[in-house]
Formats: structure tokens, C-alpha cells, sequence
């Protein structure tokens, strides 16, 4: 097979079912390991995919956004680890920001610090975090029904009336150069004022989402500490750890 039609058939593939890996394309395509992986570097360069731990995935449009529902089943392993080790460091009477997200969401389980408020945009995050001791504040303004985070002028108002020990973010994607973007304006602005309001500030990101670009800038990833896991190629972590603080969890 030539190489162009080995890149299409992988594309075609990807196309299909957003992540293969090298197994599935060297039996195929019938080419080597070798091979395969060197398609992958190149089609990489052109940006037509992502290259991921054992394979590659499908790069999404910038304005592209999940509902909830789509998340909630995408990542699932990674998102209880991510999210364990960041529960584990909020402590008791901390004031913490949580933005909305399926990822945050999944931290409320894990929270057992005493006495702590958690200000959010998310209504899920206020309904889940509604079975736990603490004191919650959902701030006001237009609520997006697919991802249920409330934007707007209202919420950027009700943001200001807050200061936070500690802020968890969602984000759509991380990238070395292009920092930490997420397909809604909107939505980009309440996460750039949470981590101007938060004294120390998290960004929880499965490994997946490293190496995305979307659509609206938040922050270069020096403003903020990655808690990822451990999917992520070591070579990649390292180069993200000369930028930021990052903790790789173990799955």
C-alpha cells in the first residue's frame, strides 16, 4: 500500500472512531509498527490528527463543545484519578471555586475537607455538591443548557463579589504554545476572572485533551497548575513541567 493511501485509510478510520490505535492500524493497513508510527508523526505535522499514548485521535473543530452528557462518558478512568488527587487538596474552611464541568463535577465526591464554600457556575456542580456538607453558591446569569455553566454579564458580576482560596477549572484543551482554550468566549471569560480571584489555581485536564486547540484563549498554561494523567506522553509531560507546575496521577 502507498503512503497516501495508507494516510487516507488512517484518516477515514479516525474519522470514524475519533481514536485508534497502532495495533488496530498496523493490522489494517498491513504495515509495519514502524511505518504506522511514522504516518502518524507526519499527519501530525500536517494537523490532520493528534498523536496519543499507543495511537492518535481525531483533532475536533475549534468551536466544536461536548454537552455534558457527551463528556460524562468520555475519559471516565481518568477523570476519578484527576479528580481524587484534586479534592485531596482542599482543606477545611477553604473557599474554592469550582467551575462547571464533568471533571470537577466528579472532584465533589472526593471532597473531605470540613467546612469549606464553593462558589460555582455550574449547575450541576451545585446540585451534586448539594449532598455534602458545605455551603454553595451558584452565581447568577444565562444558563448554557448543553454544558449547564451559567455565563454572562451576570455571572462575571456575581464572579467579582468573591475571592477564593483555591480555584478548580475545567478546560476543552491544553497546548504548549496556545495555553488553555475552551470553545465559548463566554465561558472563557468567567475562567481568565476565577483564576485572577483565586490564590492558588488548578486546571483539570485529562490527557486526551492535550495538544487541542479551541477557539477562546483563557490562559498560557504558566498561570495555572495541570493536573493531568498519566496517558499523556512522559517526553510531553516534561515539556509542559518546564512551563507550569503539572501532576501526573496514576490511573
Amino acid at each position: 500500500m502507498l503512503t497516501p493511501e495508507r494516510h487516507q485509510l488512517i484518516l477515514a478510520l479516525l474519522k470514524e472512531k475519533e481514536v485508534v490505535t497502532v495495533h488496530e492500524l498496523v493490522n489494517t493497513t498491513n504495515a509495519s509498527e514502524s511505518t504506522i508510527r511514522r504516518d502518524l508523526s507526519e499527519l501530525e505535522e500536517k494537523r490532520y490528527l493528534k498523536r496519543v499514548h499507543g495511537g492518535a485521535s481525531i483533532l475536533h473543530r475549534k468551536l466544536e463543545e461536548p454537552t455534558v452528557l457527551e463528556k460524562v462518558k468520555k475519559s471516565e478512568q481518568e477523570k476519578v484519578a484527576i479528580a481524587a488527587y484534586a479534592a485531596s487538596l482542599i482543606k477545611d474552611k477553604d473557599s474554592i471555586y469550582v467551575d462547571a464541568g464533568t471533571t470537577t463535577e466528579q472532584m465533589i465526591h472526593h471532597i473531605t475537607a470540613k467546612q469549606i464554600v464553593i462558589v460555582t457556575n455550574g449547575l450541576n456542580i451545585a446540585l451534586t455538591a448539594r449532598q455534602y456538607d458545605c455551603k454553595i453558591i451558584l452565581i447568577g446569569g444565562e444558563l448554557k443548557a448543553g454544558t449547564m455553566a451559567v455565563i454572562g454579564r451576570g455571572a462575571a458580576t456575581g464572579m467579582g463579589q468573591y475571592r477564593f482560596d483555591k480555584c478548580f477549572l475545567g478546560m476543552n484543551a491544553f497546548d504548549l504554545t496556545h495555553g488553555f482554550t475552551t470553545p465559548d468566549p463566554e465561558e472563557a471569560y468567567i475562567k481568565q476572572l476565577a483564576l485572577s480571584y483565586s490564590d492558588e489555581k488548578y486546571v483539570l485536564c485529562d490527557s486526551q485533551k492535550y495538544g487541542e486547540v479551541t477557539f477562546a484563549k483563557v490562559a498560557d498554561i504558566s498561570e495555572a497548575m495541570i493536573i493531568t494523567d498519566d496517558r499523556i506522553n512522559p517526553t510531553e509531560a516534561e515539556k509542559v513541567r518546564k512551563l507550569t507546575r503539572c501532576k501526573v496521577v496514576k490511573l
